[in-house]
């Protein structure tokens, strides 16, 4: 069994970032098959690419511009029998890659994903709930702690059989991030609508399998939440049309009734117990968080009415 590894990038700014991403998959203990570097339709940012990774594949995103349509160039370039992603601002563990080998146990496991860890570059707000560690691309409090079959994996730390990958059609165009746009559940959508292709197919949670996703000062203050919040809402509404209400929206139902609650008063009773008002500040932003994500999906419903969505 062997990894190719996919790195999307879209702009320069986060060029550092994206030497540091390669590096770290370029270093692993089982070595990467191959590394494809996929570029969204920015010609001065893939001839820039070419020169600086010749040990990689780089490619340009000749689909529609956005992250999905960079991921199905990436595959295209791919001989490995494993297809890995990991996110231009994100490092991997030494470990990634063979992490996520030893999921892959049984020909029904198609896809798996690990842990993704916050690295914030200008520290924790004590206000930001783990429950919302979603709001910048991370693993949050509410996903099994142990290996485990999971309805959907994250962007920044999964991985698919390339096969199943081409057998589905690849990511859906049209939906997920677009240049700074984080609007999210393209990959959310992709897993479900491979599992309703594939019923007796497993999707696998592998927390050993590691990789920190750096969080800039400018995703640490709450309008940034409030905004992600919404978007994120617009997209349910949006995957729940695409894929149906009743899988689209399955394990939001577990979070919102069991985890958020729990999170809230967790907040509150330690708030109580250390006699600080940052348990406050998080069961606070849960219920902002949650009121507004709603809100953006009741919005977005609206929105849909009438409309054709492909």
């Amino acid at each position: 069994m062997n990894f190719s590894v996919i790195i999307c990038a879209h702009t320069e700014e986060r060029w550092q970032d994206l030497i540091e991403a390669v590096a770290s998959v370029a270093n692993q203990t089982i070595p990467p098959h191959q590394i494809v570097v996929a570029i969204d339709h920015n010609p001065a940012m893939l001839a820039r690419a070419r020169a600086q990774f010749p040990e990689a594949t780089v490619v340009e995103n000749v689909q529609e511009r956005g992250l999905n349509g960079t991921r199905n160039s990436g595959v295209a370039a791919t001989t490995g029998e494993i297809v890995a992603f990991l996110d231009d601002d994100a490092i991997a563990a030494p470990d990634w890659l063979e992490q996520l080998q030893a999921a892959y146990t049984a020909v029904h496991i198609v896809g798996a994903g690990g842990k993704i860890n916050p690295l914030w570059l200008n520290g924790r707000p004590r206000w930001f709930p783990e429950e919302f560690n979603w709001v910048v691309g991370c693993t949050y409090r509410g996903l099994p702690e142990q290996t485990a079959p999971v309805r959907n994996l994250i962007g920044c730390n999964m991985s698919y059989r390339r096969a199943v990958i081409e057998q589905m059609g690849g990511f859906r165009n049209g939906i997920g991030h677009v240049g700074g746009r984080p609007q999210g559940d393209d990959e959310t959508e992709f897993c479900i609508r491979l599992r309703q292709a594939m019923p007796q197919a497993t999707l696998l949670y592998q927390p050993q399998a590691q990789v920190s996703h750096k969080v800039p000062a400018g995703r640490a203050n709450f309008g940034y939440y409030r905004w992600r919040c919404y978007l994120e809402g617009r997209s349910k509404a949006l995957l729940s049309r695409l894929v149906g209400a009743n899988d689209g929206l399955s394990t939001e139902r577990t979070y919102t009734l069991k985890v958020l609650p729990s999170g809230m008063w967790h907040g509150l009773t330690d708030s109580a117990r250390h006699r600080n008002l940052a348990g406050i500040g998080r069961a606070a932003a849960i219920a902002a968080g949650l009121f507004i994500t709603t809100f953006g999906y009741g919005l977005g419903r609206l929105t849909l009415v009438g409309k054709r969505v492909e």
